[in-house]
């Protein structure tokens, strides 16, 4: 499902104030959309986030010519999150510029809930191997890339309008019933309570629906680690 029009509207001075300053200033996120309110609610210093053109070394192996998107079309936020160990941490992601306002909504409100992630790194520190950034516990958007376990397919993660969230704690069941990260096993069972796990309702869940990003968790082979914008891997 796609964000409602009012909403793109809503973000949209905000993203273009982000990717020409460089920075995610108090000024842009506290600024009122067309409605009159606040367009964020959380504090946006807490992530310390900027937003910027993403430099060719960050796109290395995750990007290739005949890509649905071009690096024009790509944005890089720097922002910090909580880890698993009570303390703050820089992070790296890469979105579609389209939705660089929304994906910072969400990440104010994941923050200021202090919801742990493991780690946050662009692909091209994995060489473009979704398989290796599973094992290592990432959370990460663009990759062009098929889907794992479906080579015929093109993922939806080509287009940046895509993120997964702490790999191993919500695996991936691809369609021949394969677990990615296999040491992930142990977590699909939803009905413990683990630190960086997403449940329906929770944070994460409740601040992508906000946006209008739908969850993999709810698919017959659930991708629990996964969130997109049209709601689907492809």
């Amino acid at each position: 499902m796609r964000p409602a029009r009012s909403t793109a509207r809503r973000f949209g001075i905000l993203a273009l104030t982000a990717v020409v300053l460089g920075t995610w200033s108090p000024a842009a996120a506290s600024a009122p959309h067309p409605g009159g309110s606040a367009a964020f609610t959380a504090d946006p210093l807490a992530l310390s986030a900027t937003v910027e053109a993403v430099p060719a070394a960050k796109l290395l192996d995750t990007y290739r010519a005949g890509c649905p998107v071009g690096p024009d079309d790509l944005r890089l936020i720097r922002m910090n999150y909580w880890g698993f160990d009570g303390a703050t941490h820089p992070g790296e992601l890469i979105v579609h510029k389209n939705v660089v306002d929304p994906v910072l909504e969400v990440f104010t409100k994941v923050f200021a809930a202090r919801f742990p992630i493991a780690r946050m790194q662009v692909m091209a520190d994995f060489h473009g191997d979704d398989e290796a950034a599973m094992k290592a516990d990432n959370t990460s958007a663009f990759n062009c890339r098929e889907v794992t376990g479906d080579p015929s397919t093109q993922s939806q993660h080509s287009y940046g309008d895509a993120i997964d969230i702490n790999t191993v704690e919500n695996p991936y069941v691809d369609i021949n019933g394969q677990v990615h990260p296999s040491s992930a096993a142990p977590f699909l069972n939803r009905a413990q309570t683990v630190p960086g796990m997403i449940q329906p309702g929770d944070v994460v869940h409740s601040a992508m629906r906000a946006i209008g990003w739908q969850w993999g968790g709810r698919w017959s082979n659930p991708d629990y680690q996964h969130f997109s914008r049209n709601g689907r891997s492809l």
